[in-house]
């Protein structure tokens, strides 16, 4: 099996023969030899770092700020993991870490692959001036830093999230996007909780939302409909994702595996058109409960003490809350 990713497309050969076959018999034997040519031509490892499947570096980001009606400041952050399939657990301490200050602000210790825009947000005082919060990580032997400040250019709101995650295009807002409230999100139940290896945990979460935007998800597409999107050209070359209201779970800290069900939707920025991800252009979305109340089964595969991250999203905004789970 072979995985290349050229010009941004990756694609997995499961069978070379197979796939020299095919290629023979539509465009003959010199489509052939141009194709076995250019295979050979990759090697291994070139074809490894193409893919960035593993042992990329994770570049922390600063998304920006907003103030707080109490006369504080939220600086917020989120990463660019370079891998398509590592997810990096980095513990708080010397390679994961704030500073001036505490060094843990509430990072996340896992990263998820690809873009993750306004993961979490630092509150700051009212008289933090022209200070800079610098979050530093090194993983795979390779230091970055994101410099968190107040500067009036890195001002942040609703229409500029909006914009940043896909839900709008550069520069263009509505009355709708404008009058839109993030959604709101409340977990049921206690805030720490304890579970066994292998034995699933409930996570019941009540979601609510103005239901703003609207909806740009199809709810059924026939067979030739999903087959012309998958091989049309993307409309625009920023990232576009589809309005649509969700919740997801995700592992923000511990170092297992942990099984949702249902699987859950993808909160990182995952283009790929097949994917489970509002940035994917074949994605549907979960259906939402009558009553808001979603459901969801958690299973974990080691010992430890986990942050689970719930994340509702509208398409344009979001609402975060977390849970603290130890496993025995």
């Amino acid at each position: 099996m072979l995985t290349i990713r050229l010009h941004g497309v990756e694609k997995i050969i499961e069978d070379v023969d197979t796939t020299m076959n095919t290629f023979m018999n539509e465009f003959g034997n010199r489509s052939k030899s141009l194709l076995l040519a250019a295979l050979l031509g990759l090697s291994p490892a070139l074809i490894a770092a193409e893919t960035l499947l593993h042992g990329a570096p994770v570049y922390p980001s600063f998304e920006g700020w907003r103030p707080n009606s109490d006369g504080t400041f939220n600086l917020m952050f989120g990463y660019m993991n370079e891998n398509w399939e590592e997810v990096p657990s980095v513990e708080v301490g010397d390679n994961n870490f704030f500073s001036p200050g505490d060094a843990d602000q509430g990072q996340p210790t896992n990263f998820l692959p690809r873009r993750n825009r306004f993961t979490f947000e630092v509150t700051v005082p009212a008289d933090w001036g022209d200070r800079e919060l610098v979050w530093s990580v090194n993983i795979n032997g390779v230091e970055t830093k994101a410099y968190g400040t107040l500067k009036p250019d890195y001002l942040v709101d609703n229409i500029v999230i909006a914009s940043e995650t896909g839900s709008l295009g550069i520069g263009v807002s509505s009355p709708e996007s404008r009058a839109n409230v993030p959604p709101s999100l409340t977990i049921q139940g206690d805030g720490v909780r304890t579970a066994r290896v292998g034995e699933a945990i409930t996570l019941l979460a009540y979601l609510e939302d103005d239901g703003l935007p609207r909806s740009r998800a199809r709810t059924s597409r026939d067979e030739d409909d999903l087959h012309r999107a998958m091989f049309r050209a993307p409309q625009k070359p920023t990232v576009n994702k589809i309005n649509a209201l969700y919740m997801s779970w995700n592992v923000y800290r511990g170092g297992g595996e942990v099984t949702f069900d249902p699987p859950q939707t993808k909160v990182w920025e995952d283009t790929r058109v097949a994917a489970n991800s509002p940035w994917g252009s074949l994605w549907l979305p979960p259906e939402i409960p009558e009553d808001g109340m979603i459901e969801v089964t958690a299973t974990f595969d080691e010992p430890g003490t986990y942050v689970l991250w719930g994340r509702a999203d509208d398409g344009g905004l979001y609402d975060d809350s977390y849970i603290t789970v130890n496993v025995e």
